[in-house]
């Protein structure tokens, strides 16, 4: 990148080089529509990109809500831990004191529940032993993702998934001797804040996230309405080439990640909530507490990290922050940058390929800040 560019980066212009990147990734057929904002503490970096139509032939502008999947994690982890600084919970609560007889039976290990060990904590950093009811194989039948496809137009309670996941399957570990990625954990979290918040989930976020952060495109899918006048309901979502975001099944992906929202609001959530204006310093870098999770991957509380030159050498030595989605959707903060970077490609393909995106983003801007 030479000087004039650099140049053009600090007054918010569009970037050549990070159109181009962005660019190759959608020229995908699967991508139907793809979002991006990238953008730096100060602001001398900050670009938004925008590509693709509804199947109506409308185009997606970026005040079109995307699906953000597990992003949905983070807003339960900071939720949690909202409830915590104001003293009705702990991290180390244990979570039958809190959902009583609802939970029991649902770690059951060689013929023993060990439920009566589990605490939040590990709910949110995954080590819990729970089994995961999305994508799992259950002891007979289907899990959910298969189900989301079978019953479209099923709508799921919040409870119905807790006791789907006790018919469906065994418990994998006890509590703190291991590491599993299961939504099932967050959907006991969701119901968690309702009970000690005594209000919805959805209402929860609006009045202690969405509402104070101004975060007027930002909702949740089945349960709610943004407070602005976004540009359409929700881009539409892909799985392969089949479109799914009408699914009433969507609905199974609660706590766990039912957020719609755009780039710019969730860039404006994270830096809200590393620079403290969510939580205080001390219970922010408790959900930095990292957990290995796989090669270069750590995992916190609704947080995750990757780092880039432990998933392959010839990268740089640069982190991501923050949290993905299996729909392609991501929210991330590189702190040797100092950016931001949150969007989706909107197609369950792109699970690990947007990984590979943001690298190749954050090369281009690390070596051109060098020159």
């Amino acid at each position: 990148m030479t000087g004039l560019v650099l140049n053009g980066l600090a007054q918010g212009r569009p970037t050549s080089e990070v159109q181009l990147i962005f660019d190759k990734y959608t020229k995908n057929e699967g991508v139907k529509n793809a979002f991006f904002r990238i953008e730096s503490s100060d602001q001398s970096i900050s670009q938004d990109l925008v590509y693709g139509k509804f199947t109506g032939g409308e185009k997606v502008t970026l005040r079109t809500p995307f699906y953000t999947a597990s992003i949905g994690k983070t807003f339960t982890g900071v939720a949690i831990a909202q409830l915590v600084e104001k003293g009705k919970l702990t991290f180390d609560d244990l979570v039958i004191n809190h959902l009583d007889s609802l939970v029991n039976g649902m770690l059951v290990i060689d013929g023993k529940d060990y439920i009566s060990d589990l605490t939040l904590h590990h709910l949110l950093n995954h080590t819990s032993g729970l089994p995961d009811y999305f994508e799992d194989q259950p002891l007979t039948g289907a899990n959910m993702m298969q189900n989301i496809f079978k019953e479209p137009n099923r709508y799921w309670k919040p409870v119905e998934l807790v006791e789907f996941t006790k018919a469906n399957f065994s418990g994998r570990f006890k509590p703190g001797e291991g590491y599993h990625y299961t939504d099932t954990e967050y959907v006991l979290l969701g119901l968690i804040i309702e009970k000690v918040s005594g209000m919805p989930l959805h209402k929860y976020f609006q009045e202690n996230i969405f509402g104070p952060l101004s975060m007027q495109l930002t909702s949740m899918n089945l349960r709610s309405e943004p407070t602005g006048k976004p540009d359409f309901n929700m881009a539409e979502i892909y799985t392969g080439s089949m479109e799914i975001s009408k699914f009433r099944s969507l609905s199974a992906d609660w706590a766990g990640g039912s957020i719609r929202s755009t780039s710019q609001d969730l860039n404006v959530f994270l830096k809200a909530l590393l620079h403290g204006a969510l939580l205080s310093e001390e219970t922010i870098n408790k959900m930095q507490l990292w957990t290995p999770e796989s090669k270069g991957t750590w995992y916190g509380y609704g947080l995750r990290k990757w780092s880039l030159s432990e998933l392959d050498p010839n990268l740089p030595p640069l982190k991501l922050i923050g949290h993905s989605g299996s729909t392609g959707a991501f929210m991330y903060y590189c702190p040797e940058l100092d950016v931001y970077l949150s969007g989706t490609f909107n197609n369950t393909d792109y699970l690990q390929k947007h990984i590979v995106f943001l690298a190749e983003v954050l090369i281009n801007i690390s070596q051109n800040s060098k020159e």
